[in-house]
């Protein structure tokens, strides 16, 4: 492409050439496209040299800002030592350092880590694995999964089945294997009277009958913890996680956690299910393990999983690959991003900077339009009230417009508007986000009166 182009005439050919992920493309018709050219810190810059602070992380990836000058440094070394190797057969120091740091951090009880490309697979591998552990062991008939109400593990085909999205999965229907779907802890069904661990209680009493009617039946239940980031950002109390694994382990189920979204100090402590004082028997990782760099997801697993493929003959072995599995630059972004953990106190500082804008974002309680303004760790979210049913169908994109006015890059997920933003803010930029997304909010607000 020209480099002197117009941003103009490089927003029209992109949309001629570039099909957008999630998009119904005709919105872009008036909706508009942000033409970026670069990043630095917490911020984009368009073409024309306008900034936006990227306040989601770029769909919830970027952990330690764009052109972080230590992942780049740690990614230039690298690529000057060795780009590309494959896993099967062989092996590099990127991989095993990543393996080892991982499960280390996890107590040594998840310490084997198979590597993918992406979220969805991350979750696929999971399910396989799952599936697969319990034939090894001679119960051929464990085949059927569980996921809670309102989840979303990955726009896959396998990973469709425990997703529970209508949205995604609708259209896909035909070609989709169903898990049996529990109720959801979201804290926002408590009823009066309630709080988030009565909800919680509730919603594990639904996986008890499941489990004790089909447990012969179930492989694995799947679980977002402690928040079911596409549902709208629904938050839940930790012992939903740990009345889980309780149950998994007394109805022999394994219990997969997918951390996607809520891993790598999101929530508030490196893992989420670190709150629950639980381990899963698999926890899928990825968006922000390599710093929002490279594709990269991890499976990490027990030894008692492990144990079930390691055999003489090759059908037993857990036979899933792709090529770029373990791929060693994006496994040196996840070692940068680990080393920028344990090096700048990343947990307490993040927990001092969520409540500097909890206190910012505090006012919108009070909003007459706002329910539920709710955080988990440095995710924050809360929920437009609105009557107009075609108002509450247009708000996220209407609302996404307006935050670029603003300076400000968010999409709401429909009438829930949620923050997401790296860790590396300053006082000032919190402040600035607080501010422009309640002006951002009552200019959306207005546009419907």
């Amino acid at each position: 492409m020209n480099p002197s182009a117009s941003t103009e005439d490089w927003v029209a050919r992109s949309l001629r050439a570039v099909w957008h992920p999630c998009t119904q493309m005709k919105h872009h018709e008036r909706l508009p496209l942000v033409a970026v050219a670069r990043g630095a810190g917490a911020w984009l810059y368009d073409r024309d040299g306008h900034r936006y602070l990227d306040a989601i992380s770029s769909w919830w990836v970027n952990l330690f800002g764009h052109a972080n000058p230590r992942i780049n440094a740690a990614l230039k070394t690298q690529l000057d030592t060795l780009e590309h190797a494959m896993l099967a057969g062989c092996t590099h120091e990127p991989a095993v350092e990543l393996a080892e740091r991982l499960g280390a951090l996890t107590d040594h009880t998840l310490g084997h880590a198979f590597f993918a490309s992406d979220g969805a697979s991350a979750v696929e591998i999971a399910l396989k694995m799952s599936f697969h552990t319990w034939r090894n062991r001679g119960f051929d008939e464990k085949r059927e999964f569980v996921c809670v109400a309102n989840s979303y593990h990955g726009e896959t085909i396998g990973a469709l089945g425990v997703t529970d999205v209508a949205l995604f999965k609708d259209a896909y229907d035909p070609l989709i294997r169903h898990a049996h779907v529990v109720a959801s802890p979201d804290a926002r069904h408590a009823q009066p009277g309630e709080n988030a661990q009565d909800v919680a209680r509730r919603a594990l009493d639904s996986v008890r009958v499941l489990f004790e009617a089909r447990s012969t039946k179930i492989a694995a239940l799947i679980v977002e913890p402690l928040v079911q980031c596409a549902a709208g950002m629904a938050m839940h109390d930790a012992s939903y996680i740990a009345g889980l694994r309780a149950l998994c382990d007394q109805y022999g189920v394994h219990l997969i956690a997918d951390e996607i979204a809520v891993g790598c100090g999101r929530t508030g402590t490196f893992f989420a299910c670190e709150q629950a004082q639980v381990w899963p028997d698999f926890l899928c990782l990825s968006k922000g393990i390599s710093g929002g760099y490279l594709p990269l997801s991890i499976v990490l697993s027990r030894d008692e999983i492990y144990a079930a493929f390691y055999d003489d003959d090759t059908a037993r072995g857990f036979l899933h690959s792709h090529s770029y599995t373990g791929n060693p630059l994006a496994c040196r972004a996840a070692l940068a991003t680990l080393d920028l953990f344990a090096s700048d106190d990343v947990l307490a500082t993040n927990a001092r900077k969520s409540a500097t804008l909890r206190a910012a974002l505090a006012p919108l309680g009070e909003h007459p339009q706002v329910r539920n303004l709710r955080q988990c760790g440095t995710i924050f979210a809360f929920d437009a009230a609105l009557d107009d049913p075609n108002a509450a169908k247009t708000f996220s994109r209407r609302f996404f417009e307006h935050a670029l006015q603003r300076e400000l890059l968010l999409r709401p997920i429909g009438t829930t508007v949620y923050l997401m933003p790296p860790y590396i803010l300053d006082d000032s930029e919190l402040d600035l986000l607080a501010t422009r997304t309640r002006e951002t909010f009552d200019a959306t607000l207005k546009e419907t009166r």
